[in-house]
């Protein structure tokens, strides 16, 4: 269950259940403002809220630097906070806000798993943050997602193992400058790769441990239990697509999910329970996740989702019927029924 998490040296990350993903803090200024990113980050305050996710690659910087002025001022102990390295930014990063809608060639970083390259991403990601540690570093997006396949991602990893990137982010935990290291992508394999080659003590996995889907049963998560690895799940409503919305994996939802994600919904409208609850209750329900990280455009959006998952626990017959349907795999732990 969600919660406090020991790592590998026995430093504990105190996580709250809902986490706040910041990639939404990396929104230009045109569509959104400084006071805009600060008043999301106090509304997930108020709520209750502990964990922090953000990375330099969300607003090539602005998001880093939205949370950490956010977060200034409060206890550095009443919070977890994680980044992420892998993506070097150009210098002027930061006048790039919103580069994304141009030409991918002109996008102000590189992607760098060396030595040399993680240190001067985490260090860089300190000065955006205004803070001298951060408690979770995750090894950004060596995944076929992102960089082209399977043989991709491979060549991405062997680049993290071989080039002193590993090395680094563990000499970062060994110093205490990070308490826990891992990857955080969009695809379980590169985990299970990397629990064959190294120690992590998190993987940040987006969208592939859902209600819509849940492959990492058959193996990773069994793997990652035996290890004692924990596993902190982005992505909760796969991108949206879950609770209608157009895309799934940063592409317009195909029929497929869009017919599974009806039938999903017809389910849970069936036992009276609304689709985002169900889909927040039964990732938290597996003992290997460790927080759910939710995105929000807007304080209303952060708290429904908090809500929905503070609420009533869905029946017992929901979770039945789901898996009598084959909408849900058979194994999922679910949680305990009204």
């Amino acid at each position: 269950m969600p919660g406090a998490f020991t790592t590998r040296a026995g430093r504990a990350l105190p996580f709250t259940a809902i986490g706040f993903g910041g990639a939404s803090l990396g929104v230009p200024a045109s569509s959104q403002s400084d006071a805009d990113g600060a008043e999301l980050v106090e509304t997930a305050w108020d709520l209750g809220v502990r964990y922090y996710d953000t990375a330099p690659f969300y607003g090539f910087g602005l998001a880093e630097r939205r949370l950490g002025a956010a977060l200034q001022g409060r206890p550095r102990g009443d919070y977890v906070l994680s980044t992420k390295v892998g993506r070097l930014l150009h210098p002027d990063a930061d006048a790039w806000a919103g580069a994304m809608d141009g030409d991918p060639a002109a996008w102000p970083f590189d992607y760098d798993y060396s030595y040399d390259g993680i240190m001067r991403s985490f260090e860089g990601s300190l000065k955006r943050l205004g803070l001298d540690r951060v408690d979770a570093l995750y090894v950004h997006d060596v995944c076929g997602k992102v960089h082209g396949g399977r043989a991709a991602s491979e060549a991405r990893i062997q680049e993290l193992m071989t080039t002193g990137g590993w090395r680094a982010v563990d000499e970062l935990r060994s110093s205490g400058a990070v308490s826990a290291i891992g990857v955080g992508v969009n695809e379980w394999e590169p985990c299970a790769r990397m629990l064959e080659l190294a120690d992590p003590d998190l993987f940040l996995l987006a969208g592939r441990y859902t209600l819509l889907e849940q492959e990492p049963l058959n193996a990773l998560f069994p793997a990652c239990e035996k290890r004692g690895v924990g596993i902190v799940v982005g992505g909760a409503l796969n991108a949206g697509s879950l609770v209608g919305g157009p895309l799934y994996d940063y592409a317009p939802a195909p029929k497929a999910i869009k017919d599974r994600v009806a039938a999903i919904d017809a389910v849970c409208r069936a036992h009276g329970t609304p689709i985002v609850a169900a889909a927040l209750k039964f990732i938290a329900a597996h003992p290997v996740v460790k927080a759910i990280l939710t995105g929000a455009a807007n304080p209303a959006e952060l708290r429904q989702n908090v809500g929905a998952f503070e609420g009533p626990a869905p029946p017992a017959a929901l979770w039945a019927e789901l898996k009598t349907e084959r909408l849900l795999h058979l194994d999922a732990p679910v949680p305990a029924g009204a």
